[in-house]
């Protein structure tokens, strides 16, 4: 009884994961965001992802988070990518590179 009425039935959980990976798979640079509050949205979506079992590996993560920023920073991508090992960039020192 506790669970359901903390963590809702299988149904609501299944439903909150799956409108997770949703907001993961589209993840985006928004209008006038700043890198700071992209890594919270990112975090936030990651950390909720993986509490209901979903793993993920750094150069996987990396990668996403390369890809969701538009085309004013494509310098700094192409430095990061080409530099760096995205294998073992944490998220941290990635969002710190931009």
């Amino acid at each position: 009884m506790l669970e359901v009425t903390h963590e809702g039935t299988l149904e609501v959980k299944r439903s909150k994961k799956h409108a997770l990976i949703q907001e993961h798979e589209l993840f985006r640079l928004q209008q006038r965001e700043t890198v700071i509050d992209v890594h919270k949205r990112f975090k936030h979506i990651v950390n909720h992802l993986i509490s209901f079992g979903k793993v993920f590996d750094k150069e996987e993560l990396n990668i996403k988070i390369l890809k969701c920023l538009d085309r004013s920073w494509k310098p700094k991508i192409i430095v990061i990518s080409k530099f760096k090992d995205m294998t073992a960039l944490t998220i941290i020192a990635s969002f710190g590179k931009l």
